[in-house]
């Protein structure tokens, strides 16, 4: 329809006149942290895959021979025909990495914060949210009908003043954020905001995306403060596991709720064997060797040491740039130099804080991180 289409347009145009469309561009992964693109091989620092394992040899085997035994799909929504058996045996490992007594996969993390979140609050309730959380847990909580409370990013005293003043209206209390922040890199207090929700009978969800296999071991950010107590975690197999899907670990309780209410498990077609059996070879390996584990964060901290950033927390790092044509510009200059470091821009950050998300892997060599930090220090210096 012409009006559809005009409509289209003049949404693309005025992206492009403030340097916020986005383009998909092919992308292939080599061995070690190397892509390929538009026939140029690049040092990538902008994967997620922050132990490699995506392209271990004993994850890619896992993975190639669930797909020969199970077959390529799901075939159904697991409450269907979906629930193969390697789903259980999943659930099962990532209950006791988090010390949890159940868990739960979805399809993707995304799936998983707008299934869980509406399945245990809705209206009548409130959800508090860190203003810097990830867009799938502001969408978990738009979809519950609940309210929505935005607390200060990483500010238990906000997040306080909140609680005191909304809890006594609410029928029941959620409060919800990233545990390893995906823009920034820092991390949530969880002691103190435990703290907090035990006080005023909240539930507290972290979503540890960015946590598992790379913080405590592997264990992920709520392992760093063992007083914490955490009833809701949130977690990705996309991410260090070098896998694909989701999951909630938690009491069995609501685990068993999850698993007969939450709408994107109930109405979405399982996890495919081969990301399933893919992700349990991760666990695999990082349990025979939790020293693998260190090494994103020693790259991460080696960079910010360098560059005179403040230290890295976890394997991310942000260098802001304020606006979006600065930070397009910087990411063209560093792929012309070998490296890929993606531009971020609003609204998946604050506007005026365009930025270089630098994220950091085992199989990245030292010698690349500092190529790296001298081409952004020449960068940084140029634009001052």
């Amino acid at each position: 329809m012409r009006s559809l289409d005009a409509f289209a347009d003049d949404k693309l145009a005025a992206l492009d006149t403030k340097s916020l469309r986005r383009r998909l561009t092919p992308t292939r992964r080599h061995d070690g942290a190397v892509v390929e693109r538009d026939g140029k091989r690049l040092v990538s620092f902008s994967c997620n895959d922050y132990l490699n394992l995506s392209q271990h040899p004993l994850v890619r085997a896992a993975a190639a021979e669930a797909a020969l035994n199970y077959g390529a799909g799901a075939a159904a929504s697991r409450l269907v025909t979906g629930d193969h058996p390697l789903l259980s045996d999943l659930e099962k490992r990532l209950a006791r990495l988090k010390g949890a007594e159940a868990a739960c996969v979805f399809g993707s993390g995304y799936l998983a914060n707008t299934g869980v979140i509406p399945t245990l609050v809705g209206p009548g309730d409130v959800v508090l949210i860190d203003a810097l959380a990830h867009a799938c847990i502001w969408a978990g909580a738009q979809l519950s009908g609940a309210k929505v409370i935005k607390f200060a990013h990483n500010d238990p005293a906000d997040l306080e003043r909140l609680l005191l003043s909304e809890r006594g209206k609410a029928r029941h209390a959620m409060v919800a954020t990233d545990g390893v922040f995906s823009m920034d890199g820092d991390i949530a207090p969880l002691d103190v905001l435990s703290d907090l929700c035990e006080r005023h009978d909240a539930w507290l969800l972290s979503d540890d995306a960015h946590g598992v296999g790379v913080l405590a071991g592997g264990r992920g950010s709520g392992a760093l403060f063992p007083n914490a107590k955490i009833p809701l975690q949130m977690g990705t197999l996309s991410k260090a596991l070098g896998s694909y899907g989701g999951y909630l670990c938690g009491s069995q309780a609501v685990v068993d709720l999850l698993k007969t209410r939450a709408r994107t498990l109930v109405y979405a077609t399982g996890l495919p064997p081969a990301s399933v059996a893919a992700a349990l070879a991760a666990l695999d390996l990082i349990e025979a060797d939790p020293t693998i584990t260190k090494a994103p964060l020693a790259k991460a901290r080696l960079f910010t040491q360098r560059l005179g950033l403040p230290e890295a927390c976890s394997s991310i790092v942000p260098v802001v740039l304020g606006s979006a044509e600065s930070a397009l510009a910087a990411s063209a200059s560093l792929q012309d130099q070998g490296f890929l470091v993606v531009a971020i821009r609003p609204p998946t950050v604050p506007e005026g804080t365009a930025r270089l998300r630098v994220a950091f892997s085992a199989a990245h060599d030292d010698t690349d991180v500092i190529r790296l930090v001298d081409a952004i220090a020449e960068l940084r210096g140029a634009g001052s």
